[in-house]
């Protein structure tokens, strides 16, 4: 799974949510692409899971892009912990996706191939996606 090989800081703060992304708004390495339309954090077994679905659809050919890192740490506590205690520990990782952004990228097959691929991959994420050509 994704995650950064090292970190700044542990812990991070929840961040405030909303506005629309100002970076990777465009297909740029491939001809297609999956853009997000709503605003999320996306974990990296999400991401995982799309990219499995879309590489088993279409038998892996082509080549495919990731354009999102999970590089926000989530803290947790255990279960049945009372309140207090502190921050919990680093749990697991989240992208922060804002609508607009193009999540993955692919090239080398054809239109209705990748399109179906990538609608079963908005499938296995938290937020609603819109599938977009070059």
């Amino acid at each position: 799974m994704l995650m950064p090989k090292k970190t700044k800081y542990r812990k991070d703060h929840k961040r405030r949510r909303g506005g629309v992304a100002s970076r990777m708004l465009e297909v740029s390495f491939g001809s297609y692409g999956l853009k997000a339309i709503s605003e999320h954090w996306v974990t990296s077994r999400q991401i995982e899971s799309a990219r499995r679905v879309m590489t088993r659809y279409t038998k892996k050919t082509g080549k495919m892009w990731i354009r999102i890192f999970p590089d926000k740490p989530v803290t947790a506590h255990g279960g049945e912990m009372p309140m207090g205690k502190g921050k919990g520990a680093v749990d697991h990782y989240v992208a922060i996706v804002k609508p607009g952004t193009v999540m993955f990228e692919m090239e080398g097959v054809d239109e209705a191939t990748a399109k179906e691929a990538m609608t079963l991959a908005a499938h296995k994420l938290p937020l609603k996606a819109i599938f977009v050509g070059k």
